[in-house]
């Protein structure tokens, strides 16, 4: 009896374009928290570059999320990549309204969850599936 799994794991192409909108959402996360600490040095236009990275940042995360849903259904992947980008998709948009309300009290911590959470899911991207690529 073979000990192989008879169901093909997910295509390059989709394990690929997990990879990539991840990485790009967490460099747009941590340009995120860069920018945010040079305005609060007092480079005050820099809070325009940080409002409109968080909107760019924002919506590689709905590419993300397409993609991690890309790799459970049809990609046979596990799912609960696609739970975790919905998630990453409720903090981040409760991120946006309290950084647009000034609840920096609820903002900067937010902040540093979502990072570390796109962290850590952007290196499982990089280390799951590697014979897939």
């Amino acid at each position: 009896m073979s000990s192989t799994n008879p169901l093909p794991g997910p295509r390059g192409w989709i394990v690929w374009s997990l990879r990539v909108t991840a990485t790009v959402h967490l460099a747009g996360v941590l340009a995120q928290a860069a920018l945010a600490g040079l305005f609060v040095t007092g480079d005050v236009d820099l809070l325009t570059w940080h409002r409109d990275n968080g909107g760019v940042t924002h919506s590689v995360l709905y590419l993300q999320l397409v993609a991690s849903i890309l790799l459970w259904r049809p990609g046979r992947g596990p799912g609960w990549p696609a739970l975790a980008g919905l998630g990453l998709v409720v903090l981040e948009t409760g991120q946006v309204v309290f950084g647009q309300s000034r609840i920096l009290a609820l903002h900067f911590p937010l902040g540093m969850a979502i990072f570390g959470l796109s962290a850590v899911f952007t290196a499982w991207t990089w280390l799951a599936f590697r014979r897939a690529a």
